[in-house]
């Protein structure tokens, strides 16, 4: 894909760090378009769960890639680079972008790209799945140890997701994930006009964020999502099935717990998943990523 001819900014942070409050004073100030950066808000009928942009949002700054996914549906990076080329392809030259959200690995499909993955037909992909909920990651993984022993060393015996990806890859197309992974190709190219900046509060305010973020889940409708999404019965393995929130709104929903401890295990697995996403990008991004903090001025 040819380099676009536009001012982009990435702004990436773990989960409540004021992101997405950032990229929408940013897009009001510079007339963008804010581009859904983060793997769990594609999701549609989820909108408290995944913490995506309220309707009022939406309607004040244009947004895209927001809830355009059924939660039956397993979205992948693959396929949202290819959501993105495609939006980009629509829009003037000239046309101001912001991505914004919390998924490492597609910050990484900008800027280092992403293999050529081939389609997978869905009869397999629903074997596979099945094969995880019936015999478990651990049994998997020594199939893969198998047919693809450089791969299954990359992959954690009990990532039942991974471990599915690369058996349904090889059941496919014959050839390992490690083959379909060489290629690489960016979907920004070498833009000089990208901005990179990485939301980092301190922690203290971080966790009061997310206790009141849960505790607007809880109150406002998250609940409800949460009901109506185990109303399909869908299978376990699927993404949206594993959004932080939706297993403690469960146990919520089935009397398993009450609201006091609801909410203090929501917030504990979300400033958990939140620690992860931190040391995700102090690992991963170089010294060309602006730290900022929300105190700060808008750039």
């Amino acid at each position: 894909m040819k380099s676009v001819k536009r001012k982009i900014w990435l702004i990436a942070g773990p989960t409540a760090s004021g992101k997405s409050a950032l990229a929408m004073e940013m897009a009001a100030k510079h007339e963008a378009v804010i581009v859904n950066t983060d793997s769990m808000q594609v999701y549609a009928h989820l909108r408290l769960i995944t913490a995506r942009p309220s309707k009022e949002d939406e309607t004040l700054v244009p947004h895209t890639l927001y809830g355009h996914i059924d939660p039956a549906d397993a979205y992948s990076t693959a396929k949202w680079v290819s959501d993105v080329e495609a939006m980009l392809a629509g829009l003037d030259d000239k046309q101001p972008v912001i991505f914004v959200g919390g998924t490492g690995l597609y910050f990484k499909a900008l800027l280092v790209g992403i293999s050529d993955m081939p389609d997978i037909p869905e009869g397999v992909r629903e074997r596979w799945r099945y094969r995880l909920l019936e015999d478990g990651a651990p049994k998997l993984h020594r199939l893969l140890r198998a047919q693809d022993p450089d791969g299954a060393l990359l992959i954690k015996p009990n990532d039942g997701q991974r471990i599915v990806r690369a058996m349904e890859v090889f059941e496919a197309t014959g050839k390992p994930l490690s083959y379909w992974q060489g290629n690489r190709r960016p979907v920004l190219g070498c833009n000089e006009k990208v901005e990179k900046i990485v939301v980092m509060p301190d922690r203290e305010t971080t966790r009061a964020r997310i206790k009141r973020r849960f505790e607007t889940i809880l109150n406002d409708g998250g609940v409800e999502e949460v009901q109506q999404l185990l109303q399909r019965k869908l299978s376990p393995s699927l993404p949206a099935m594993k959004a932080i929130g939706v297993s403690v709104c469960r146990a919520l929903i089935e009397g398993e717990v009450d609201y006091a401890a609801a909410l203090e295990r929501g917030s504990i697995e979300t400033a958990q998943y939140a620690k992860r996403q931190r040391t995700w990008f102090r690992n991963q991004f170089d010294e060309n990523w602006r730290v900022l903090e929300t105190s700060l001025p808008v750039p």
